[in-house]
């Protein structure tokens, strides 16, 4: 029997992928979370062979969770869900260590399937988002420039920016200004929504 830990935040959405999980003869969901910070104690206590992680979770999402498993909890595989085909979400899962990275939208047998090979020790992913992902290639952010952009994106000052992340209010400017060209936007807040659209923060 194969061990499932479903991390969702929405409960009705989590609910039914019990449901469907469980009408497979060979698996069976063990425990369920509604936070990405709950992930790896629950691995913990239940030890699932498989981790069904929403990429978007309060605490901390499903990438993260699936960072910390991968170092807390090894012997289980994280499948990354999401509603969100971004080809850079897909990229940053594999770095990760996700073993699976799925859209939601696909049909439970896919789903089912998908569980079975991460246990055998393949690796699974959406055909479109991976052909997408070598199509857009790898982010051309920097690490401090994609963190600049994050701090941006809800407004902030470049002050704020620079206390937050104890930087110089020159070197914020330098990389927001690196961002904005590199993203072909005009401004950093549609520089961070450009980033986040292609999964790249």
């Amino acid at each position: 029997m194969i061990r499932v830990l479903v991390a969702e935040d929405q409960a009705m959405v989590r609910g039914a992928l019990r449901a469907l999980l469980e009408l497979e003869e060979d698996i069976a969901v063990v425990a369920e979370v509604g936070r990405g910070d709950l992930v790896v104690d629950a691995a913990r206590e239940h030890r699932p062979d498989v981790a069904l992680l929403d990429i978007e979770m309060p605490g901390c999402d499903g990438l993260e969770a699936a960072r910390a498993l991968a170092a807390a909890v090894p012997g289980c595989r994280a499948v990354v869900l999401t509603t969100f085909g971004r080809p850079g979400f897909l990229r940053r899962a594999m770095e990760v260590g996700a073993a699976g990275f799925l859209v939601k939208d696909a049909p439970v047998a896919e789903l089912a399937r998908a569980i079975r090979a991460v246990v055998a020790g393949e690796r699974v992913i959406d055909r479109d988002l991976a052909a997408a992902a070598l199509a857009l290639g790898a982010t051309p952010l920097s690490t401090r420039e994609a963190d600049v952009l994050r701090a941006a994106a809800d407004g902030a000052t470049v002050a704020d920016i620079a206390r937050g992340l104890f930087l110089s209010e020159g070197t914020v400017r330098n990389y927001l200004s690196s961002a904005i060209g590199k993203t072909g936007a005009r401004t950093r807040v549609e520089a961070a929504r450009v980033a986040a659209d292609k999964g790249w923060l």
